[in-house]
This record gives structure tokens, sequence and C-alpha cells, in this order.
């Protein structure tokens, strides 16, 4: 989901509270902190040869011991906006990176609203290989596109 997606989303919902659902269906502690948006860019060859780019938007989210804090979708919002000045485009995916147990980044997938609260539901990120069809291999369940027997890394 990118950020121009979220913020249609969720202007009209300024106010509501705001609720971070990761992939185990566990919630975010409510008093969560927004600590850092971010532009990440990164540049890298698959192991077929190929150059390429992938751009996001990162969130860092924190939990500390404030539990009178929130985050309403308003203020994610304008979290978001602040993010204007570094982020070169509203069409980049949005990832948040929060510690569950250990620091990982997961993929904003849906936003959802009903009588509680405004939800943002993630999910897990995978790996993948990006040049299946340069290294020769078909795909089976279990392989790695990197596995001895392709020759392609």
């Amino acid at each position: 989901m990118t950020i121009r997606e979220i913020k249609t989303l969720l202007k009209g919902f300024e106010g509501e509270p705001l609720s971070l659902v990761l992939p185990d269906e566990a919630v975010v502690p409510a008093h969560f902190h927004v600590t850092e948006v971010g532009y990440v860019k990164k540049e890298f060859i698959d192991c077929g040869g190929e150059v390429r780019i992938d751009e996001k938007c990162l969130l860092q989210i924190w939990v500390a011991d404030d539990v009178d804090h929130r985050v309403d979708a308003g203020k994610f919002l304008e979290i978001l906006e602040h993010g204007k000045t570094i982020i070169p485009s509203e069409d980049l995916s949005v990832e948040i990176e929060y510690e569950h147990p250990y620091v990982s980044q997961f993929a904003l997938s849906e936003v959802r609203s009903n009588a509680d609260a405004v939800s943002l539901i993630f999910v897990s990120k995978h790996t993948d290989c990006l040049a299946k069809d340069v290294c020769g291999i078909t795909f089976d369940e279990g392989d790695s596109c990197c596995s001895p027997r392709t020759g392609c890394c």
C-alpha cells in the first residue's frame, strides 16, 4: 500500500484511534510512537545479474513507558506529512520496522475501519528469487533459486 493510498483512506478519520495489527494478529500497544519516517533506496544485483532498485517509505515504531501516549489517525497523517521533505514520491509503498520480538519489517497491506478504531494491517515480507527465468529453473516448493543445481549463483 502506498503513502498516497494511506492518506486517502485515513482522511475523514482524524481523531479516531489508530491500531497497528501485525501478521500474527498481535496488536502493537496503543501507546506506540512513530520515531522515524524514512526513505529507503536499495540498489542491488539479483542472482541473474540484473541491476534493480527498490524504494520504500519505512516507519520505525517504538513503544515506551508513557502509556497515555496515543497516535490517532490524524496524528499519523501529520507524521507522514513531515516525511514529505525526504520522501520523493507518495507512490512509494509503506512498511514499518518494529521489534517483535526482534527488529523486523512488515509491509502494510490494508486499512480497516470499525467502531473501535482504524486499523493498519501489516503482513510478513518474504524472500524470493527475482531471476527464475534467467536461472533456467522451475520453482518447486522447497527449492531455492540459488540451490547448487541451478548454477546461477
